[in-house]
């Protein structure tokens, strides 16, 4: 592979911001695997953000890499699952498997799409030194015949219709809006544009503590959770970023509430199998191998969390500390506090998407 870009490159990163700022290029922020997609001829490499190539996971999408990009480019972009329904994120997590008969099964039951949103390099040419309106126009240009599975993100410059996004899209699956500078550069791992996200709060039952790696006396996340409908509590997420003198606070503090499984809803934290783990709720996406252990606890502490979105029945993301509830009645902590965003075709943001 010889490009005027060559792999591995950082791809360049946004900064959280309150609000939309003026004078930008607007465009949806998807939610995916952030990838930089090379090709040179029947060469195709997907990076990661951490630099880690994603080309094995993902053969769909290298057959239509050269199939749809120009011979010789270099694209930034994000990997996504569409579904009818909106962006599956978990459908996309699985798709880091070890085994290559498994990748390929799923490659064909839940085929990923690219949404390319920058220009790196095209032909002999570097274009990370070029302002974005120019990488912009001719990523636009160079993609007008790309699909059915590579697509180019829309973009706005009028900050009315990125408030509008902004509200809309959501329903999607989709979290939020980047705005990018209109004269910037393609600057990697630098932290020059912006991302505004929606923020949330919600009051959520603690129905349990797992302890900090340091130790046994200290708390390392607390296990969140919401009642149904039904009234059965619902593992929905954890938060886990306190200073340690507050870990250590919290260990001292929760230990009147420790329970045993047998009296506690979740009692499938007695076993830490991993397949029923996740069957409710409660298990890591991330890492399947790691220990699910956790000390339960009387679900009668209240916290509220800020939280961006949902995705399925748990937090996107991981939850942060807000402040303690004292004055909620745990019972009273139950999906109906959440917003609902309203419902939208990924295929009205992007035309043959999902």
């Amino acid at each position: 592979m010889q490009l005027p870009v060559m792999p591995p490159v950082r791809p360049m990163l946004a900064k959280s911001v309150p609000s939309i700022p003026p004078g930008a290029s607007y465009e949806p922020k998807w939610d995916g695997f952030r990838s930089i997609c090379f090709r040179d001829g029947d060469e195709v490499e997907f990076g990661s953000r951490n630099e880690r190539p994603m080309t094995r996971y993902f053969p769909e999408l290298v057959a239509a890499a050269t199939a749809e990009l120009p011979e010789r480019c270099v694209v930034d972009g994000e990997i996504v699952i569409a579904t009818d329904r909106g962006l599956d994120f978990e459908a996309l997590q699985l798709r880091l498997h070890p085994a290559a008969s498994r990748v390929r099964m799923l490659a064909e039951k839940t085929p990923a799409s690219f949404i390319a949103f920058d220009l790196l390099a095209l032909g002999d040419d570097d274009y990370t030194d070029r302002p974005f309106s120019e990488r912009r126009a001719a990523l636009v240009e160079t993609l007008a015949d790309a699909g059915p599975s590579i697509h180019v993100t829309p973009a706005t410059t009028d900050l009315d219709t990125a408030q509008r996004w902004f509200h809309e899209f959501e329903g999607a699956g989709l979290d939020g809006v980047i705005a990018k500078p209109l004269d910037g550069p393609y600057l990697p791992d630098k932290r020059v544009m912006y991302k505004i996200k929606h923020a949330r709060t919600a009051d959520c039952v603690v129905a349990g503590y797992r302890v900090h790696k340091s130790g046994d006396d200290a708390v390392g996340s607390l296990l969140l959770g919401l009642y149904t409908a039904d009234g059965d509590l619902a593992s929905v997420g954890v938060i886990g970023a306190f200073p340690m003198a507050t870990r250590r606070e919290l260990f001292t503090e929760l230990q009147p509430l420790v329970t045993t499984f047998e009296e506690h809803p979740w009692n499938w934290g007695a076993h830490v199998e991993p397949d029923v783990v996740r069957r409710y709720g409660g298990g890591s996406r991330w890492n399947a191998g790691k220990d699910l252990s956790f000390v339960p606890l009387r679900p009668e502490r209240v916290v509220e969390v800020r939280y961006d979105h949902m995705e399925g029945q748990r937090f996107r993301h991981t939850a942060q500390f807000n402040r303690w509830r004292p004055d909620r009645d745990p019972r009273s902590c139950t999906y109906a506090q959440l917003d609902q965003p309203v419902t939208f075709r990924l295929g009205d943001i992007v035309p043959g998407l999902g």
